[in-house]
């Protein structure tokens, strides 16, 4: 057991750093302790009356790029561009700042993904804040928090949905279920950035939308399910979820529960399960089979059944008849950032078991041992014939197959060899091995070629 006093040392760092993740984020504008010098969002000017615009964090993010204080400590990326033209940008944070993928592939990482569906723009809120917070912090434990890990951040996974107040992008697609096919060129991003900096935690922010009786907790939270995920990493995303994230939430006065699962209001038994499976193209789940550590965090958009922390009654006032949609605003921005503090605590705290638990399941691959899994979940074990027991050594793709599969399995990261004829060969034993099957057997559901098996 560590002594008391390390014990207290570590519980103070924690705290500062906790401190410096929500500096200038309060329930009530008159309480905003925000530097006047330090560059503000959108959101936090107008006391939480509307969502920083796609204009507001352009200037945002380049004053935090640009400022003497902070400008060690963060980079930004263009990534990509949407079908509208708006950018989608990597803020990449440390101290200093990491300067290539390399430096962060070296050492811990934590990738931010920010409103993915449009429409839920809190989890952006949340993001903005953080970044700017992390990048003015001076305070040592944040410092030191920052020399040992990277933190990446997609502010805005969705621009053209949060421009338009859409769950899907320009096209219509719900990008949380392209991180497999890479249609979309928001998805394609993504998964170029978890091919190229290989991410320890990639932690996902969403908002929901309540059902009563059953579904109506502040913050819900959800690991990967899919099977192919190594346990190692399996366990540690549970734990980020059930020893960190709910906790934290808890203590800052806000309800919790699973994603997905209905509860009865009075005994809180799981009632049904209405979401949440281990489908592969779900950003938590294609995470998991990755080798990275998920969590999907999910908060509520409508009025809340707790206050929180500092929080007047949400009810309407009665000179109005009309309740504050600013401070409700507030309210679901500061659920997140209670889910952040749980999450940063985690990376602290967990940080040899995180760096052994991906480490372990990147490598596993090589091996190219053991079943993989066509679908099911670690709620729902798959059928038998959704088991590969004896996977194949390959999948062989003829010149057409592998026309339509290149780019594809060039965004995840999957090798293959050359064949002679135009077509190529894709060997399970890399450190994506998992992932080969679920994209080039005819039998997976959401494949994207149907290669030729090669081999038992």
């Amino acid at each position: 057991m560590a002594p008391l006093g390390s014990l207290r040392s570590r519980g103070l760092a924690l705290g500062a750093l906790a401190a410096a993740l929500t500096a200038g984020v309060s329930p009530a504008p008159s309480t905003n302790a925000t530097p006047p010098h330090v560059p503000r969002t959108g959101f936090e000017t107008s006391h939480g009356a509307r969502w920083t615009s796609e204009p507001e964090e352009t200037a945002f993010l380049t004053a935090v790029a640009r400022s003497a204080d902070a400008a060690p400590h963060v980079r930004i990326d263009r990534i990509g561009t949407t079908a509208q033209g708006r950018p989608l940008r990597l803020v990449r944070l440390g101290a200093p700042a990491p300067a290539r993928p390399a430096a962060v592939r070296r050492g811990n990482s934590v990738l931010l993904i920010c409103s993915q569906h449009g429409d839920e723009p809190s989890g952006r809120e949340a993001c903005l804040t953080t970044v700017r917070n992390l990048a003015y912090a001076k305070d040592p434990a944040t410092r030191h928090f920052l020399a040992r890990t990277s933190v990446l951040v997609v502010p805005t996974a969705n621009p053209d949905g949060r421009a338009a107040d859409t769950r899907g992008n320009a096209d219509g697609t719900d990008i949380n279920r392209d991180h497999l096919a890479l249609i979309t060129p928001e998805a394609r991003a993504m998964a170029a950035v978890i091919r190229d900096y290989r991410p320890d935690t990639v932690y996902d922010l969403h908002e929901y939308t309540p059902k009563a009786p059953y579904y109506v907790k502040d913050l819900l939270s959800l690991w990967p399910r899919n099977p192919n995920t190594a346990d190692p990493v399996h366990r540690e995303s549970a734990a980020l979820s059930q020893d960190f994230v709910t906790p934290a939430a808890r203590a800052a006065g806000f309800s919790t529960g699973v994603y997905g699962i209905w509860t009865d209001p009075v005994t809180g038994a799981p009632v049904k399960q209405v979401a949440g499976d281990g489908q592969e193209r779900i950003l938590r789940n294609t995470a998991g089979i990755k080798g990275s550590i998920g969590l999907l965090v999910e908060t509520r958009v409508d009025p809340p059944t707790t206050t929180g922390r500092g929080y007047p009654p949400l009810a309407a006032p009665a000179d109005t008849g009309k309740a504050d949609p600013a401070r409700h605003n507030r309210h679901r921005v500061d659920s997140q950032l209670a889910g952040l503090k749980g999450l940063f605590a985690f990376l602290d705290r967990h940080r040899g078991r995180i760096e052994a638990a991906t480490a372990a399941a990147r490598t596993a691959g090589l091996a190219d041992r053991g079943p993989i899994y066509l679908g099911g979940a670690d709620n729902e074990p798959p059928t038998a014939d959704r088991i590969l027991t004896r996977p194949p050594r390959a999948y062989r793709l003829d010149a057409a197959q592998f026309a339509r599969a290149e780019a594809v399995l060039a965004a995840h990261g999957v090798h293959w060899q050359r064949d002679d004829d135009g077509g190529a060969t894709v060997p399970l034993r890399q450190s994506l091995r998992a992932l080969v099957p679920l994209l080039l057997d005819a039998r997976a559901d959401h494949h994207v070629a149907a290669g030729t098996p090669v081999g038992p």
